[in-house]
């Protein structure tokens, strides 16, 4: 749906800074950690079409960070809806191919939220998104025409799993993982981590950032959002947490403007146009990141009194709702369980 809006400007930021907090580990893991003054070692990458980093606290071992970041060229390889050797690429095209446990995993995941938000997050939105190209040198609204054809071959319901197999039940449909692939993939980095004897690191996917335990000492992370339409050091809040994931969605990720219209890439499958439900950005706390892709993106589609709603109906998960008038809204339980401060 076309309406004038101004634009803004969110991103989230993240302070790993020390503070005083309870122990997450044995305690003579702590008196190594600390005899030892580990230095946390890092390494960044551009993959999955975003900055991609890995800081590992309580290991010298390199090699892990290459390994955590080859992890994202396999999956992408997978799970990319362009990639023409990809499994989704293929299955879109109506390729024979079979598909790998962890593809057919996702696409299951992906359609359990899809029911649970009644489409409002939706994997077959395809023929939809592939219009949308917010990566374009000269990005531009499709026409009229093109959306409305696209709207006639979209909904999670006509995408069927059967004998390891995926099928549609119209033609020309396909699927999108984009909205929970980058979770997907953070989950995969941190089990490939833990694995490997890591108990404290941080995995940041371009903004969604997964957290494996705590600070060598035992202290929790503290992770800031920014303040919009200010310097990247100014926040909004501060959050403590530790072994969880955070993951936001919002209207400043990708996004173009074409006669003073912000246009972001949040789309409405129903209407064909991005979601304008007066929120800015969401952010959703959860175990798993993959979760908090689909949440995070449910509930900036349903809007601020829908999506805390719809939030507040779920065990273990937290959310700050962040509307265009700067104004935050945190789900029940959130101030309680997660210490936040300004």
């Amino acid at each position: 749906m076309k309406k004038r809006r101004y634009q803004y400007l969110l991103c989230i930021l993240f302070c790993f800074l020390l503070f005083n907090g309870c122990s997450r580990f044995d305690p003579s893991k702590k008196q190594q950690l600390e005899s030892e003054e580990l230095s946390p070692i890092s390494k960044s990458s551009f993959k999955l079409n975003t900055v991609v980093s890995i800081t590992i606290y309580d290991s010298t071992d390199t090699s892990l960070l290459d390994g955590a970041l080859a992890l994202c060229d396999k999956y992408e390889a997978m799970l990319s809806k362009t990639k023409e050797e990809s499994e989704i690429c293929k299955l879109n095209k109506g390729i024979s191919v079979s598909l790998s446990k962890e593809t057919l995993s996702l696409i299951e995941t992906g359609l359990y939220y899809s029911k649970l938000s009644n489409g409002a997050f939706d994997i077959s939105i395809e023929p939809l998104s592939s219009l949308w190209d917010f990566t374009a040198l000269s990005p531009s609204v499709p026409s009229k025409t093109s959306i409305e054809e696209a709207l006639r071959h979209i909904g999670w319901n006509y995408v069927h799993i059967s004998n390891q197999s995926v099928s549609f039940e119209q033609s020309d449909m396909g699927i999108d993982l984009g909205a929970i692939a980058k979770g997907f993939i953070a989950d995969r980095i941190k089990e490939y981590l833990l694995e490997n004897n890591v108990q404290s690191a941080l995995i940041n996917l371009g903004g969604n950032v997964l957290l494996v335990g705590s600070k060598p000492n035992g202290d929790d992370f503290k992770v800031g959002i920014q303040k919009p339409f200010e310097d990247r050091n100014e926040t909004i809040a501060i959050m403590e947490l530790s072994d969880v994931s955070i993951v936001s969605s919002g209207i400043y990720e990708r996004y173009f403007k074409q006669d003073d219209i912000l246009y972001h890439h949040i789309l409405n499958p129903s209407t064909g146009y991005p979601y304008d439900t007066g929120l800015t950005a969401v952010t959703v706390i959860t175990n798993h990141s993959v979760d908090g892709d689909a949440l995070s993106t449910t509930a900036f589609a349903l809007g601020l009194e829908q999506g805390m709603e719809f939030i507040n109906s779920l065990e273990d998960v937290y959310a700050v709702f962040i509307t265009k008038e700067n104004e935050l809204y945190y789900s029940d339980g959130f101030k309680e369980t997660i210490p936040i401060s300004n």
